[in-house]
């Protein structure tokens, strides 16, 4: 291709706008291993809380989450047991204490575990006997740090220094017939209470405690299970879930200038049709355009803002922020052109420019060919290519706007998927720069095709595959 057809090919642009950054400064060594501080946060555990009323099957549904993530260390932390002692005298009086209020659980001692796991440490956990109603049970068990810890409780949710802690919530919501009936059957097994006793505490603390207190909580779950632990495609598509987020953990603990977007359901289903080999091209643009937009909007979430306040029409004064005006895109050619519809429509008339990178023979070398913003030094970049697979060709991108004298630390590279091997290397090598990505793939194939990926993402998009 000669330079002149380049020239025509890479024309085009408009005028600019938009807001934020922050720069941090890089986290790894000289020789791009990570420092002492950064090894220490990478032990820190995911965190994953599982609330509900009592005998809603939180307990199944852990220990089926548990089954499934046997290829990871996981350790299941009870709230049950961190209950306070009772006094002699609420011991006299057993029966009307209520031990599904908040203030029955000895919190600061939950945290405190929480707190030495988070670092590493090994913890006794008390064992909290519901017959003699002391958890002074001895031994202790023993807890030692995992790469899963899940939080399992009624009022797990409640207090927000424990919410804190948590990396994905699950509250399990059972019918309060279903959940009385199996109260029933699990306290006069093992707790050897009575019915009457039962039905009588049920009345007067535990249906007032759970719609005081625990059903509140729900609306702080990520996700909701209906029917508990007999819910075995909810718990599948959690397992999933869980199984990408850690693998995007452990990264971003490692990389502090790498994001990716919260995951939700919608965007997991958004990946699955995108991801799927028969979804039409005009489903494939619809899903792509909706993953890039959120993307992009997250990107500008990352840029530089002014405070500023402004009258209302109602004449109030609203103190908010005002968006930096120094702005441009520059698209990866081909692919990366995909994003430039998403960023025009969060940012008006601004300035896009392309880069073309080929690769040439077997050698390994790459010819660069570029269309800039003359100002470009003086411009916050977002740079846009929808996957980030061995990082090379990013890294030739990056090093280009470089030398167009575009500080490091005004690049935002957006992407809608990163293999960790090109992760790795960017982050590396600029470690001033913001990688914003929906999704953490699982890695590179013999081919060094992102794994699972979706394909050639610009023959898909641009409807320019062999089919």
């Amino acid at each position: 291709m000669g330079s002149k057809a380049v020239e025509d090919l890479i024309q085009a642009s408009s005028g600019v706008h938009y807001s934020g950054f922050h720069l941090e400064e890089p986290h790894t060594s000289e020789i791009g291993q990570p420092t002492t501080s950064i090894d220490e946060r990478v032990k820190q555990p995911f965190v994953i809380g599982v609330a509900g009323g009592a005998a809603s099957g939180k307990t199944t549904v852990c220990d089926l989450i548990i089954d499934q993530l046997h290829d990871q260390r996981v350790v299941l932390v009870n709230q049950d047991s961190f209950y306070h002692n009772l006094t002699p005298e609420e011991l006299t009086k057993v029966h009307e204490y209520n031990f599904d209020h908040p203030d029955a659980f000895d919190t600061e001692q939950l945290l405190c575990v929480m707190e030495k796991l988070k670092h590493g440490q090994a913890v006794d956990i008390p064992k909290y006997d519901f017959k003699s109603n002391k958890n002074d049970v001895f031994p202790l068990r023993r807890v030692n740090p995992s790469d899963v810890t899940i939080l399992e409780g009624i009022l797990i949710f409640h207090d927000p220094r424990v919410r804190d802690l948590m990396s994905m919530k699950i509250f399990v919501d059972t019918d309060a017939d279903v959940r009385l009936a199996r109260r029933i059957r699990r306290d006069t097994v093992e707790k050897n209470r009575d019915i009457a006793t039962i039905l009588d505490q049920y009345s007067k603390f535990v249906k007032p405690a759970f719609d005081d207190f625990i059903l509140p909580t729900k609306k702080y779950a990520d996700v909701i299970i209906p029917r508990g632990g007999d819910n075995h495609v909810a718990i599948d598509l959690i397992v999933q879930h869980i199984r990408t987020k850690l693998g995007q953990h452990d990264l971003c603990k490692i990389y502090p200038n790498l994001y990716v977007i919260q995951s939700t359901f919608q965007i997991r289903g958004m990946h699955t049709l995108i991801r799927d080999a028969q979804t039409t091209k005009h489903d494939f643009i619809f899903y792509a355009d909706r993953l890039i937009r959120l993307v992009v909007e997250h990107g500008l979430g990352h840029l530089p803002f002014t405070e500023k306040q402004v009258i209302t029409p109602t004449g109030s004064v609203y103190s908010g922020v005002d968006f930096c005006k120094r702005l441009c895109g520059v698209s990866v050619i081909r692919s990366g052109e995909s994003m430039e519809n998403a960023l025009r429509a969060c940012c008006k008339g601004i300035k896009i420019g392309k880069i073309l990178i080929h690769r040439e023979g077997d050698n390994g070398q790459q010819l660069i060919y570029e269309k800039l913003p003359e100002d470009i030094a003086q411009r916050h970049v977002l740079l846009l290519d929808p996957i980030l697979g061995t990082g090379n060709s990013a890294v030739q991108a990056i090093s280009l706007l470089l030398k167009k004298g575009v500080p490091e630390s005004n690049i935002l590279f957006l992407n809608l998927i990163s293999a960790p091997q090109g992760v790795h290397v960017v982050c590396k090598r600029f470690p001033r720069i913001k990688i914003v990505t929906s999704e953490i793939e699982i890695g590179l194939n013999d081919e060094y095709r992102v794994i699972p990926g979706m394909g050639e993402f610009g023959d898909r998009y641009f409807g320019t595959d062999d089919d």
